[in-house]
């Protein structure tokens, strides 16, 4: 390949020469010299040039499908050791650039999941990016294989088959007490084992790598040489992995809502520990809410509805209360009657601190449930129903900035469960035996109050004795080979899923990245400030880093006026 980087490239000393020559025939490319000297990139390895480059360009014949959108599909390899055996097909939606003649090429963008849908995704890009990259680059989702309008994973033969898998995972957010966490192993013993049967081959296909090398392809198809890329929460791990597959293709990848990519793989050291605690997504739910809870404190009663008495004090109060006598909701919208437990608390916590106006929402929820499952004795009943249609009220709110509801039973079918499970499984290193998890959860939840069992929970299916299959084409490091252009890692102090410290150790292994930190609430940081957004945009349009060490704060900050 060419050893050549920009358009010119002064004559070089013969020992550099003989230096680049060595460079190359040890896997690495030298750009050109500059004022800091020769900076060295590695190369795509022979193995992933044979399986990828071998695959004939997608033919991706886009047509029109409503409100200024584009969409196609591409057949891909299932297996890229076999690139003319069986295909899967993988959906695209492409917004073209608004000002095609300044275009500068293709941003394939992801929402994360795993298992969510970047063809959704792309169509709510208006609303979310700025104008600057919907001027200069047509936009691509793309639905990884196995999810959404891709052909889609299924590792039950019918609904019928499905229906007690989801009855028990989808009606309770983790197990709390000895019938539920009986029913929960049985029902991610059956998701495991299904996925590694049923579900198979596609489910045992689906690893971040095989879908890293489908974006390569893509890329590609869309007449890109190098790519450029913004990804957020496991979308950053589809990213990590691309770089470190194919580090030389790499034009400009911005990650927000970083996850540690040693932890989301796992080591021979950590196989024994669930995947989530060793990217320490409770720990980070778990420091959000409590330091929320210390400034509503401080901030008082005028400025946080639950700041009378000890806010950190009264949420174990209502913990506490619930586990004991859960209390029964309306739906505002439905009226349907809903138990509303412990676990439930927990989980509509997390849902709202993955918005910037959560600690406002949490707080207001408390509030509510701290009257609400207050003994009957010491209030009047009519008062009781108030606090209780406010709860279910300030849950409509958070259902509604989640975009949450319920799986469907029945039809058409719905894969919400298996498409993560199918990922994060053929991704990772996991514990042998899935009735660690409950030991597990315990200890989580000593470690990150509150959250511990919910996020160990969330991947059970994936213990060894649940889940067998394998996909021997998985990438599980290293993560430090260095790209053409250097990463942009943007992390928040504050985010409840991935935790700021995995942003830090992903910017560390990637050589030359820049770690762009956020002082914000929710989950992922772009469009939480200015400074934040202008610092990305301006990376992947001019491929121009952010200072060393720049903190942005986010505008929304809990319980302060203006």
């Amino acid at each position: 390949m060419s050893l050549q980087r920009r358009s010119a490239v002064p004559m070089l000393p013969a020992f550099v020469v003989s230096l680049l020559l060595a460079l190359v025939s040890a896997g690495a490319v030298v750009a050109p010299a500059t004022a800091a000297g020769l900076t060295a990139y590695d190369v795509t390895s022979p193995q992933e040039r044979r399986r990828v480059d071998a695959v004939p360009t997608p033919v991706l014949r886009w047509y029109d499908c409503g409100g200024g959108f584009r969409c196609s599909t591409a057949e891909l390899p299932l297996d890229y050791d076999d690139p003319h055996g069986p295909q899967v097909e993988v959906a695209l939606r492409q917004l073209p650039a608004r000002h095609p003649e300044r275009r500068i090429g293709t941003l394939f963008v992801n929402p994360g999941g795993p298992g969510d849908s970047g063809t959704d995704f792309v169509q709510d890009a208006p609303r979310f990016l700025s104008s600057s990259l919907l001027d200069r680059f047509d936009l691509v989702g793309f639905d990884p294989r196995g999810v959404g309008a891709s052909d889609a994973v299924q590792c039950f033969a019918t609904p019928a088959d499905q229906a007690p898998v989801l009855n028990t995972l989808a009606t309770v957010p983790f197990p709390y007490g000895a019938a539920v966490q009986k029913a929960y192993l049985r029902a991610e013993r059956a998701l495991g084992r299904g996925c590694s049967s049923t579900g198979a081959p596609l489910s045992v296909s689906m690893s971040t790598a095989e879908v890293a090398r489908d974006l390569d392809v893509l890329r590609r198809a869309v007449g890109d040489r190098r790519l450029s890329y913004l990804g957020f929460s496991y979308g950053t791990y589809i990213g990590q992995v691309y770089a470190n597959l194919f580090p030389d293709r790499v034009r400009a990848l911005a990650l927000d809502g970083v996850i540690d990519p040693v932890g989301w793989a796992g080591t021979t050291a950590t196989a024994k520990l669930p995947i989530e605690a060793r990217i320490h997504a409770a720990e980070g739910a778990s420091k959000a809410l409590r330091t929320l809870l210390v400034r509503c404190d401080k901030a008082g009663a005028d400025a946080c509805s639950f700041a009378d008495g000890n806010p950190v004090g009264n949420f174990e109060v209502v913990a506490k209360r619930l586990k004991k006598h859960p209390i029964v909701v309306t739906d505002p919208d439905t009226d349907e009657r809903e138990r509303f437990g412990y676990p439930d608390l927990v989980s509509s916590v997390l849902s709202a601190l993955y918005y910037p106006n959560g600690p406002e929402l949490v707080t207001s929820l408390m509030a509510q449930l701290l009257e609400t499952t207050e003994p009957a004795a010491g209030r009047a009943l009519a008062q009781r129903r108030r606090s209780v249609d406010q709860v279910a009220r300030v849950l409509q709110q958070i259902d509604q900035r989640t975009g949450g509801r319920p799986p469907r039973f029945g039809f058409p079918y719905d894969n919400g469960y298996e498409a993560p499970a199918a990922v994060a499984c053929t991704d990772s290193l996991n514990p042998a035996h899935l009735a660690t998890y409950p030991k597990a959860g315990s200890a989580a939840d000593r470690r990150a109050r509150y959250f511990g069992r919910l996020w160990t929970w969330s991947l059970g299916s994936c213990a060894g004795d649940a889940f067998s299959g394998r996909d021997e084409d998985a990438y599980r490091g290293p993560f430090t080979r260095r790209p053409f252009e250097p990463l942009l890692v943007v992390g928040s102090y504050w985010d409840p899923a991935t935790n700021y410290v995995g942003a830090q150790h992903a910017a560390a292994l990637s050589p030359g990245s820049r770690l762009l930190t956020s002082d914000s609430w929710g989950h992922t940081s772009y469009g939480t400030s200015a400074c934040v957004t202008d610092a990305v945009d301006r990376y992947l349009l001019k491929t121009a880093l952010p200072a060393a060490g720049r903190v942005c704060v986010g505008d929304d900050q809990p319980f302060v006026d203006g």
